[in-house]
């Protein structure tokens, strides 16, 4: 097994959990945050929530689910490569996602509109919430109880106010500290991640073209590589080819890179970390065609008159929904009328963060539609 790097995390330099637990046998802890992640009801749930397209749109499309599990992939052979703790980049990179509403970042977009007087909703605020609070599997304590790296790395956004709330989790965000390597590698490889799949699926779906992505440099080389190498190669194959090489020269792209600055840092430790600028980074000529290929489907794509249609109804959904369940909660499942007692809004958030594309759809049906929906 290669020797890690000093600057990563380890066990020895770990913050633990909150709650103490004896050490797990033939496993690490960080294998263990992975092994309850992967065994949650929530992450579950990821199997049947959107990306772009909304569940029932395609069997072939991306889920949440399918896209935890390719940020993961691509999260560990980086950390491997910088000789970081990949289970702890595995780890932090299957839960990212966990607190994400239905139907992706419109959804979430709804929710926080609902909830613009109770708080506010950000989905990794609520991946955290699921991890500690909302999870029910364990006799000892709610939530999961992962190690505090883990918590650390779910958590890639946070206000100053909402920090404040979270104690020892929240110092860096009011501080201008930085997480681990480790989550600073699983944040990157999110992005690698959804941008290539997105254009793959947008390719799929035939709302973009390899025509028009002939425009975008990081697309078009690679793109120019695959037909001059297989002329005669289907355009189904053509697609994986090209968006193979993109994630290959973006993933080596950020080892390079992120090797030379934590090289030129000097890192020994773990503290070295959390006071350095961000060190996990493409390089500027690839980050400037990144930031090309991202502008390209926020308009092309995200932006599509399809899309926004889904979008449009997914957000009447979630409003509609929000509406009536704090109007009366005793249409809420039992679980959370109990909650609601307390913090009615909350209860309603979670519950609806909860679901998949295809339950709240039916959900939906169930309490508005005129004619009889199965319960």
């Amino acid at each position: 097994m290669t020797e890690l790097a000093p600057c990563a995390v380890t066990e020895a330099n770990s913050r633990g959990r909150k709650i103490a637990e004896a050490a797990p046998q033939g496993r690490g802890e960080f294998q263990r945050d992975r092994d309850r992640i992967i065994h949650s009801n929530a992450f579950r749930r990821l199997e049947y929530k959107t990306q772009v397209f909304v569940n029932h749109e395609g069997d072939l499309f991306r889920t949440r689910l399918t896209h935890s599990i390719e940020v993961a992939q691509i999260a560990r052979s980086i950390a491997r490569r910088l000789r970081l703790n990949e289970d702890l980049a595995e780890a932090i990179s299957l839960a990212h996602d966990l607190g994400h509403t239905p139907f992706g970042h419109a959804g979430q977009d709804a929710l926080n509109a609902c909830m613009k007087a109770y708080g506010g909703f950000e989905h990794n605020l609520q991946s955290l919430r699921v991890v500690d609070v909302l999870e029910e599997r364990y006799a000892g304590f709610d939530g999961l109880n992962l190690c505090f790296e883990t918590r650390e790395g779910i958590l890639k956004h946070c206000s100053a106010e909402n920090a404040r709330q979270l104690g020892e989790l929240g110092e860096r965000f009011l501080n201008n500290r930085r997480p681990s390597l480790e989550a600073q590698i699983a944040n990157l490889a999110d992005e690698i991640a959804y941008n290539n799949h997105d254009v793959d699926d947008g390719l799929r779906s035939g709302l973009i073209t390899l025509e028009q992505l002939e425009a975008v440099p990081l697309v078009a080389t690679h793109l120019q590589e695959v037909r001059l190498a297989y002329p005669d190669l289907p355009e189904r194959r053509v697609v994986h080819e090209t968006v193979r090489r993109m994630i290959n020269t973006l993933v080596t792209d950020l080892i390079r890179q992120s090797e030379s600055n934590i090289g030129s840092h000097g890192l020994a430790t773990l503290e070295d970390v959390r006071r350095a600028p961000a060190l996990i980074a493409h390089s500027p000529a690839i980050n400037e065609q990144q930031r090309e290929l991202k502008n390209f489907l926020r308009i092309h794509l995200y932006r599509h008159y399809r899309v926004q249609r889904m979008s449009a109804k997914s957000q009447r959904i979630i409003g509609d929904l929000f509406g009536i369940f704090m109007t009366n909660n005793a249409l809420l499942p039992p679980q959370y009328q109990h909650q609601a007692e307390a913090d009615r809004a909350r209860a309603v958030a979670d519950y609806i963060a909860g679901m998949t594309d295809r339950y709240a759809i039916r959900e939906h049906r169930r309490i508005f539609a005129v004619e009889e929906v199965p319960i």
